[in-house]
């Protein structure tokens, strides 16, 4: 009995390391377990030495993580976890300097099975030196609003740290709008309210927009980063959910 137990301790610790995300690699698909994929990828130089660096995106191909709905929604729920990585480039391939396992939704949820891949009309992208993640929220059912949130991180302090944030969100029916928009490094946020997405309501009336946009300073003394944001929409700053 104990070298049968011994067996399967080392046979369940193997196939745990076998899932084991390396810190280094010569390639972006050595970073990618078995049976895990790369849902997307953004290439640019985040540590200013002037080589292409990764921000990748992988997702869990376990068929056991998706589950029939009998509810609205989708017929069948995929709930495969997604990693979000980030690869620095080296002379001799790539070294993994961060990696987050909650923040990133997967493509359907238990809770909310109306609502669609958060992902699909959102992604990853890095320009000058800030990685943008940008998360769409619409549901086909339970709310006519769909809102967009980008978070944007930059390389400062050993630390990819949450440097903007911005959000829009607008109502299906009406077509009203509104939009937060927060400088975590100038310590400036703006507020605008009264647009509208459509040209004319319903009946054919053209809409009168009166769009309007407050401007406001705030104090934070230590910024988020990629390790403290564990979900999205959780921490709350200034009556916003980020």
């Amino acid at each position: 009995m104990k070298i049968l137990g011994l067996l399967l301790f080392l046979i369940s610790n193997s196939f745990v390391f076998s899932q084991e995300i390396p810190k280094s690699g010569k390639s972006i698909k050595d970073f990618v377990p078995n049976n895990w994929k790369i849902y997307d990828q953004a290439e640019g130089d985040l540590n200013k030495d002037k080589k292409p660096d990764v921000v990748l995106i992988i997702e869990e191909k376990n068929p056991e993580k998706i589950q029939e709905n009998s509810l609205l929604g989708s017929p069948t729920l995929n709930l495969n976890p997604r990693y979000l990585l980030i690869l620095f480039k080296t002379s001799n391939g790539y070294d993994l300097v961060e990696i987050n396992k909650t923040f990133l939704p997967s493509e359907n949820d238990e809770e909310s099975p109306c609502l669609f891949d958060p992902l699909s009309e959102g992604g990853i992208d890095i320009k000058n030196g800030v990685f943008t993640l940008s998360l769409n929220y619409w549901m086909s059912c339970g709310s006519w609003y769909t809102s967009t949130n980008h978070y944007r991180f930059r390389y400062q302090k050993n630390n990819f740290e949450l440097i903007g944030f911005d959000a829009q969100e607008f109502h299906r029916a009406s077509g009203e709008m509104s939009a937060v928009s927060i400088n975590f490094s100038t310590k400036k946020m703006s507020i605008t309210t009264g647009g509208n997405m459509f040209g004319e309501d319903a009946d054919g009336n053209e809409i009168e927009i009166e769009e309007k946009t407050e401007w406001k300073t705030f104090k934070i003394d230590t910024l988020q980063n990629l390790n403290s944001l564990k979900t999205p929409m959780e921490w709350e700053f200034m009556g916003y959910f980020i």
